[in-house]
């Protein structure tokens, strides 16, 4: 097993990534910036190495600082948790060529199914369902780009093959405005990736996100662990999400699941990931894949009763998955509420200190949280400061403990969007399920 792993991330993530190497026996370094002294990890590592100022650019993403604080410590290898270098392969390839193991998938898949291009390609090629579309990227003729966008037939999509998190994409209605909206996503592609290469898909007006978790070892082993529901989004970021998908029947699960394992087998994946799809009048369209832990996970955790990121830990020392895939059972039904320190109603950031925080409790309540009482949430980070986690029997059971636990949760000193979720679940759309991308948006009226 890996003897010192180095933390390179910070918050809740952070600190899941150190409940997990302590549970298995795996010293700790937690990397942090100067703005970070008290994270609840920082504060209970084995070691810990300031990496830089608070600015992310000049620590949480300073390749040469978080290898050096591995080199400084004789760690074995590094976590790199979700965003900041997590998906960026140049930072896997790096600590590999500087002696360390990566836990994540190889540079070269990471950078393949970074490309939305390649990623389509490498889907195809296993058989994973895909929204029609160009088939690659689009060229500077004009006729061959209407033609296209013709026969896939309106309303299109044009995005970027190095977007994401909903950027770099524009939807186009008629053919009138495609050439001008192709050129305009280039250009935007051009200045916030470095890469203009843009391609264009059918735009599903009514989709639901569903993705679908795997995992995937050095032997050949893969394995996927059934699907989530993230369609309550506010502007591509998701807000709430839950497992298993409402309305999925088994056959789906089975069917789309098994394509995702093929795909990981066929490009030599390894570590945790998630297949992105958009889910609409019964057919599954692949979108991306993401090569890193998911802030949802716990959900798949909760239903499943497999520990990711243990797994993670174990596909990273060598090791062979710890169960097959007909050892995975689907349990119960898990909701999960994003919880971030904003106003609830403008969704400005509240950084600043925490009086009071009681977290929930009660059956089949799971919290995962840096924040304590006498905390101060810095400005300079994401604003997510934690997550509620609800179990249930059923679908009814984990609302109505989510709910409880909305009810229950105290923050005190900052604003949070509690009473954005709790207004959630009130809905009788959200309750029945199985709600589109743009549901919330259109409840709130953005």
């Amino acid at each position: 097993m890996l003897g010192k792993v180095v933390i390179a991330n910070r918050g809740e993530i952070a600190l899941r990534i150190l409940r997990a190497c302590r549970e298995m026996g795996i010293k700790t370094v937690a990397v942090h910036s100067t703005a970070d002294n008290n994270l609840k990890h920082v504060l209970l590592a084995d070691e810990t190495v300031c990496i830089g100022p608070p600015q992310s650019a000049d620590s949480y993403l300073n390749m040469p600082a978080i290898i050096s604080a591995a080199e400084v410590t004789d760690a074995v290898a590094i976590h790199p948790g979700y965003g900041f270098l997590s998906e960026n392969a140049d930072f896997a390839e790096r600590v590999v060529t500087s002696g360390f193991i990566f836990i994540g998938p190889p540079a070269s898949a990471i950078r393949e199914m970074g490309d939305k291009v390649a990623a389509i390609r490498a889907m195809k090629a296993a058989g994973v369902p895909t929204v029609p579309g160009s088939d690659g990227p689009l060229s500077d003729n004009a006729e061959e780009n209407l033609r296209i966008g013709r026969d896939i037939g309106y309303p299109v999509i044009i995005k970027a093959a190095g977007g994401g998190g909903g950027r770099g994409m524009r939807v186009v209605h008629s053919e009138a405005s495609l050439i001008a909206a192709i050129s305009v996503t280039q250009a935007e592609a051009r200045s916030a990736f470095g890469n203009e290469t843009v391609y264009m898909e059918k735009f599903l007006e009514k989709p639901r996100h569903i993705e679908f978790q795997v995992l995937a070892d050095n032997h050949g082993n893969a394995i996927h662990l059934g699907e989530r529901d993230c369609s309550m989004q506010r502007r591509h970021q998701k807000v709430v999400e839950e497992a298993p998908a409402p309305g999925i029947t088994e056959e789906q699960r089975n069917r789309i699941g098994e394509r995702c394992v093929r795909a990981c087998q066929k490009m030599g994946y390894r570590s945790a990931g998630t297949f992105e799809f958009l889910y609409q009048d019964g057919e599954f369209y692949f979108i991306e894949m993401n090569t890193r832990l998911q802030v949802e996970h716990p959900v798949t955790e909760m239903i499943t009763n497999v520990d990711i990121v243990r797994e993670q830990l174990r596909i990273a020392a060598g090791e062979k998955l710890s169960l097959s895939q007909d050892q995975v059972k689907l349990t119960g039904h898990a909701i999960e509420c994003r919880i971030n320190a904003e106003d609830p109603k403008t969704f400005m950031p509240s950084p600043g200190l925490v009086h009071l925080w009681h977290p929930p409790g009660g059956p089949g309540i799971r919290v995962e949280s840096h924040i304590y009482s006498g905390y101060r949430v810095p400005p300079y980070y994401d604003s997510m400061i934690g997550k509620i986690i609800a179990h249930g029997n059923d679908r009814p059971t984990a609302i109505a403990r989510m709910r409880n636990a909305l009810s229950e949760v105290v923050i005190e000193g900052i604003k949070t969007n509690v009473p954005l979720h709790q207004e959630i679940f009130q809905h009788s759309a959200f309750q029945a399920g199985g709600t589109d991308i743009h549901y919330l948006e259109k409840r709130l009226g953005l």
